[in-house]
C-alpha cells in the first residue's frame, strides 16, 4: 500500500514551501520520523521527519521548487522489508564489487552494511552544511545519530553545545574567526561579538538565505505600512535606582541579570491596554481593523550579525514584570540555538526591538506588517538633568537616561495617538513603584 506525503503546513501563517533538498533517495526504505526532505518557508528551513514509513518510489516535486501547502511532494510505497539495499546487484555491478573484494584483506573488507552506512552519512544537507560553516565545523568531527550515521541538525546543535569554541576545527577556506563571545545579560537580545567570518575586502559571497528573506520582508513592509516616526526621552533613575538594589537577589534567583527590557517591556503592556489601537491589525484590501484581545510581543533578536528574526512572546500583558523576564531570556536563548520553529516567528501584535545594547543614540525601525507599530529601546547612559529641589527650586543631577522610538502605521492612527501611548510609556517608567513589580 502506498502512501503520498504533501507540503507540510510549517505555521499558521505558512501558505507555502520550498523544497530545499531531498534527504532520502528513490529506492531507499524511510522509517516513520526519519528526516525525508528538508523546506524553507518565508520564516525558516527546517529538516521535515516522514510522517509514515516505506520505500521512497516517487519525488513529485523536484529541490529548489516552491510549492503550496497540501500539494503532494512524495509517495512511500512497498514492504516495509522491502529495502533498496535487498536489490541485487547488475552483471557490471557484480563483477566491479568482486574484483574490488578480491583486491581486500578479509579482516579489512567492508560488508555490505558498512557501505551503506557509509553511504548515508555522506548525505549532508544544505541545513547541516550552513549551520555547520556558520560555526565553524568539520563535519569529519561531528557524531551522526541519523539513519546509518548520517548527520542531522540536531548532531550539529549537540556538537557546538558540547564543544567549546577553541576545539572547533575552523574551515581552510574561511578566516579564522574572531573568538565568539557568550551571550551576556547586558546584551539582552543580540550578541555584540564579530561576525564568525569576517568578510575581506573585494570578496563576492553568495546571498545567505536569511539575507534574502530579511530583503523581501523589509521591501514588502516598508511598501505596506505608511511608516511615521515619534521619540520621546525618559528619565530611567527610578528603574536604575531599582535594578541596583535588586541585582544580586534577582541574579540569585533566576539565574541571569536584571536589565531594562523587563521593566520596559511591562511598562509598555500597560500602554497598550489603554492604547488598544497601538496593539491592532490593519487590513486595508479586506476593509478590516482588528483589535487584539491580547498582546503577543514581538521580540526582535539579532543572530550574531547574520541576521534577524522576531519571536513571539504570547501573552505577555498577562504576565509580571519577573515573568517577563524570564520570557525574553528563554526565547533569545532559543534563538541563538537554532531552536525556534515556524510557529515561534509568527503571532506577535506588537514588537520591540533592542539595538540599545549596540550603543544606539535614536532608532527608527520597520514596522513587521500586520504590526501597526514597533517600538526601540535604546541605550541609557548617565546625563545631567534638570530636577526640582525639596524647596520649589531647580537643580541639576545626574540621572539615567535613554529614548524610546516608536515607528508607526500613518494608515492606522495619527501622530496624536503615537505621542500619548509613548508618553503613557514613558510616565510609567519614571513614576511606578518599580520594587513592589519585582514581587
Amino acid at each position: 500500500m502506498s502512501v503520498t506525503i504533501s507540503m507540510p503546513k510549517l505555521g499558521e501563517t505558512v501558505t507555502e514551501g520550498t523544497i530545499l533538498a531531498w534527504v532520502k533517495e528513490i529506492g531507499e526504505f524511510v522509517k516513520e520520523d526519519d528526516i525525508l526532505v528538508e523546506i524553507s518557508t518565508d520564516k525558516v528551513d527546517t529538516e521535515v521527519p516522514s510522517p509514515a514509513e516505506g520505500i521512497l518510489t516517487s519525488i513529485l516535486v523536484p529541490a529548489g521548487t516552491t510549492v503550496e501547502v497540501g500539494t503532494d511532494i512524495c509517495v512511500l510505497g512497498g514492504d516495509a522489508e522491502e529495502t533498496s539495499d535487498d536489490r541485487q546487484p547488475t552483471t557490471d555491478e557484480g563483477a566491479a564489487t568482486e574484483e574490488a573484494e578480491s583486491e581486500t584483506p578479509d579482516d579489512q573488507r567492508p560488508t555490505p552494511d558498512d557501505q551503506a552506512d557509509r553511504s548515508r552519512r555522506a548525505v549532508i544537507s544544505p541545513v547541516v552544511r550552513k549551520l555547520a560553516a556558520e560555526h565553524g565545523i568539520d563535519l569529519a568531527m561531528v557524531p551522526g545519530t541519523g539513519d546509518g550515521g548520517r548527520i542531522t541538525r540536531k548532531d550539529v546543535d549537540a556538537f557546538v553545545a558540547a564543544t567549546p569554541i577553541t576545539d572547533v576545527r575552523q574551515p581552510t577556506s574561511e578566516p579564522a574567526p574572531v573568538a565568539q563571545a557568550p551571550v551576556t545579560e547586558s546584551s539582552i537580545v543580540s550578541r555584540t561579538s564579530s561576525v564568525v567570518s569576517p568578510a575581506t575586502a573585494g570578496e563576492t559571497r553568495d546571498i545567505p538565505h536569511i539575507r534574502s528573506l530579511i530583503a523581501e520582508n523589509m521591501v514588502a513592509a516598508r511598501q505596506t505600512a505608511a511608516h511615521a516616526w515619534t521619540s520621546v526621552e525618559v528619565d530611567y533613575e527610578r528603574v536604575a535606582q531599582v535594578r541596583l538594589a535588586n541585582k544580586d537577589a534577582f541574579k540569585a534567583a533566576e539565574g541571569f541579570s536584571l536589565t531594562y527590557l523587563p521593566f520596559i517591556a511591562r511598562a509598555t503592556m500597560e500602554a497598550l491596554a489603554a492604547f488598544p489601537v497601538v496593539n491592532s491589525q490593519f487590513d486595508l484590501e479586506g476593509g478590516a481593523h482588528t483589535f487584539h484581545r491580547q498582546v503577543n510581543m514581538g521580540l526582535a533578536i539579532d543572530l550574531d550579525q547574520k541576521g534577524l528574526v522576531v519571536a513571539n512572546i504570547p501573552g505577555t500583558d498577562s504576565m509580571t514584570m519577573r515573568a517577563i523576564a524570564r520570557s525574553v531570556r528563554a526565547t533569545a536563548e532559543a534563538a541563538h540555538e537554532n531552536r525556534l520553529g515556524p510557529d515561534d516567528l509568527h503571532g506577535f501584535t506588537f514588537t520591540i526591538t533592542n539595538p540599545g545594547p549596540f550603543g544606539s543614540f535614536m532608532s527608527a525601525p520597520i514596522i513587521p506588517p500586520p504590526n501597526a507599530a514597533i517600538m526601540s529601546t535604546d541605550t541609557v547612559v548617565k546625563r545631567p538633568v534638570v530636577v526640582e529641589m525639596a524647596d520649589g527650586s531647580d537643580g541639576i543631577a545626574i540621572h539615567h537616561v535613554g529614548y524610546l522610538g516608536l515607528s508607526w502605521d500613518h494608515r492606522v492612527f495619527d501622530g496624536s495617538t503615537a505621542v500619548l501611548f509613548l508618553r503613557r510609556v514613558k510616565e510609567n517608567l519614571e513614576t511606578w513603584d518599580w520594587n513592589q513589580e519585582l514581587k
